[in-house]
């Protein structure tokens, strides 16, 4: 029962990121993208970075490079009021990557943030908000912390605030006593491949989603 819920609850946030429009296969119809998703699928690297490893030395480490940085952020846990902010952030940063994630509604923004294992956490630089990361938990025992999503205002990005958000994401973690962090990334995002790598993460393999693993109906 549990394993189906979280299965559900997975297809369901790949639906309100997916866009059909910047799949793979630039100037072919939609109908035939969702042929081609049906038929090939999306291929998303595993990454995993186990309690373990997250030495103090590490910490220290990553806070070191944090401190050196030119931002100084202030984080804060996202309420409903702000998540047309976040919303904001989104689809600002949506609209320089390289993955095939669609503009996000505030209708299906609400419907993630009222997942019960979901948080959202804002980083605020300077008064602006700047930055946001999505968690969440897997396993019978939420012993697995899991990075949703992450978004940054182009302007910010590339000096530091991702790494701040991913220190805070482990601070949030580590309180709830988590045994390993997870993430994916799309197999064509090397910018965001590189900078879960800078994190300490690892591959762990690679899953191939098809159709049937997305709940396009959610909205």
């Amino acid at each position: 029962m549990l394993e189906g819920l979280i299965d559900f609850k997975k297809k369901r946030m790949r639906s309100f990121f997916l866009s059909l429009e910047k799949m793979p296969l630039t100037n072919v119809a939609i109908e035939d993208k969702q042929e081609y998703l049906t038929r090939v699928g999306l291929a998303y690297i595993q990454m995993r970075l186990p309690i373990e490893k997250i030495t103090v030395e590490f910490e220290n480490k990553l806070k070191e490079v944090i401190n050196r940085g030119i931002l100084r952020a202030k984080i804060r846990e996202a309420s409903e009021g702000d998540l047309v902010n976040v919303m904001n952030i989104y689809n600002k940063a949506w609209m320089t990557s390289n993955e095939p994630f669609a503009p996000m509604r505030i209708e299906s923004l609400k419907k993630i943030f009222n997942i019960p294992e979901i948080t959202m956490l804002i980083a605020n630089v300077y008064g602006n908000d700047a930055g946001f990361i999505i968690l969440d938990f897997e396993g019978e025992n939420k012993e697995y912390g899991v990075i949703a999503g992450l978004g940054i205002m182009p302007r910010f990005q590339r000096k530091g605030l991702g790494k701040i958000l991913g220190m805070a994401a482990w601070n949030f973690f580590k309180q709830k006593g988590v045994k390993e962090l997870r993430c994916e990334v799309y197999v064509d995002n090397k910018a965001s491949y590189n900078f879960i790598k800078s994190l300490g993460f690892e591959e762990s393999g690679t899953k191939i989603y098809k159709k049937e693993d997305f709940h396009l109906s959610a909205d």
